[in-house]
């Protein structure tokens, strides 16, 4: 599959606007982590800002601010992804029928609660009429939209640049449902003490991240995102197996890899699987974690990518994110990997432009 260029990045999450950059760290207690508020009056008009979910701000805004950054006015196509959708928008609607007791409802909140509601929010905004899809498969979703978007490289010439970007917000009972289930941790925890719990569970969070690529190299150019896989189900003996194949598909071996952006979740039942490449092929290599700032979603390996994608621009990686004390003095290929539940492993291989 075609490679591509990655240009600028717009990311949203539990932590300042600077977090991939900066050492400072955002201390939450509890186990629902809300995104922090950023300025959208910057880039959205008051009027449109008090009719959008949090998800929609949040997409709008950071898919604005990522073409800002690249200079592009407006997408050949959009992607996004999204694992649960606008759950908030989804809520109202269920309790606008339980309280009607199923009669006649005002269509508002059906309508703003589909899952491809950010991606048209999105095109309306930018008043882009291209390509436009939503990928809603769990924690692979945005790894969804990178194999889209290769395809559409591959096979649409007319289509130059992108729009990508992954967004999932929470809900007081959606989330609820999560907690029965064991996806919450019963205890609350602070989440800088997330990857050193050895219980159930995880803290969930909101999230958005947003990425303007292009089949070309430009002068603004940050990273390439060369490869993306995506497996169902793996156990934990064989993920070994899965990434060296993985970069033997793409003519690499695991010490070529400068760096390996992780999804430790705190979960004790499914981080054997970092747990194996941490003490396996990758002990030798700097390891990076992100979800003790962040908290963990469906779509929050955007989040990984993005992280990946700084460390490439600046050749820096911020001591919050270290899981291991090994460094390296250049920073060629970063591999990200993802998963949730033991199930959707996501691998995302990044390289500088230098190669």
């Amino acid at each position: 599959m075609r490679s591509f260029y990655i240009n600028s990045v717009s990311t949203i999450v539990a932590q300042p606007e600077d977090f991939l950059t900066s050492e400072e760290i955002l201390e939450v207690q509890g186990n629902i982590l809300k995104a922090s508020a950023r300025n959208y009056k910057e880039l959205i008009k008051p009027m449109m800002l008090r009719r959008m979910s949090k998800a929609v701000k949040m997409g709008i805004f950071s898919a604005v601010q990522a073409l800002s950054r690249s200079g592009i006015k407006s997408p050949d196509a959009i992607l996004v992804g999204t694992g649960q959708g606008c759950m908030q928008d989804t809520e109202t609607f269920m309790q606008q029928i339980e309280e009607s007791e199923e009669q006649l409802l005002t269509p508002t909140s059906f309508i703003q609660s589909t899952h491809n509601t950010v991606s048209g929010q999105i095109a309306l905004f930018l008043k882009c009429t291209g390509y436009n899809m939503t990928y809603t498969q769990n924690s692979v979703s945005f790894e969804s939209c990178l194999l889209d978007a290769q395809m559409q490289f591959e096979l649409n010439p007319e289509i130059q640049n992108l729009i990508i970007g992954a967004v999932d917000e929470t809900s007081v009972k959606f989330t609820g449902f999560q907690k029965l289930d064991g996806q919450i941790k019963e205890e609350e925890i602070t989440n800088t003490d997330l990857l050193n719990s050895n219980t159930p569970g995880t803290i969930i969070s909101e999230s958005a991240a947003f990425f303007s690529i292009s089949r070309e190299k430009s002068s603004g150019s940050l990273a390439v995102c060369s490869a993306v896989k995506i497996f169902n189900e793996v156990q934990p003996d064989e993920i070994e197996e899965k990434v060296i194949d993985f970069l033997h598909e793409n003519k690499l071996i695991p010490k070529q890899i400068d760096a390996i952006v992780l999804g430790n979740n705190g979960d004790i039942r499914f981080d054997t699987y970092y747990q194996k490449l941490q003490q396996g092929i990758f002990s030798n290599v700097p390891q990076l974690g992100y979800k003790s700032l962040t908290g963990d979603n469906n779509s929050i390996s955007a989040i990984g990518c993005a992280l990946g994608v700084s460390i490439l621009q600046h050749q820096l990686i911020p001591k919050k994110f270290r899981i291991n004390s090994k460094s390296a003095s250049t920073f060629n290929r970063i591999l990200v990997f993802n998963q949730y539940l033991g199930r959707n492993h996501g691998f995302i291989l990044l390289e500088s432009l230098e190669i």
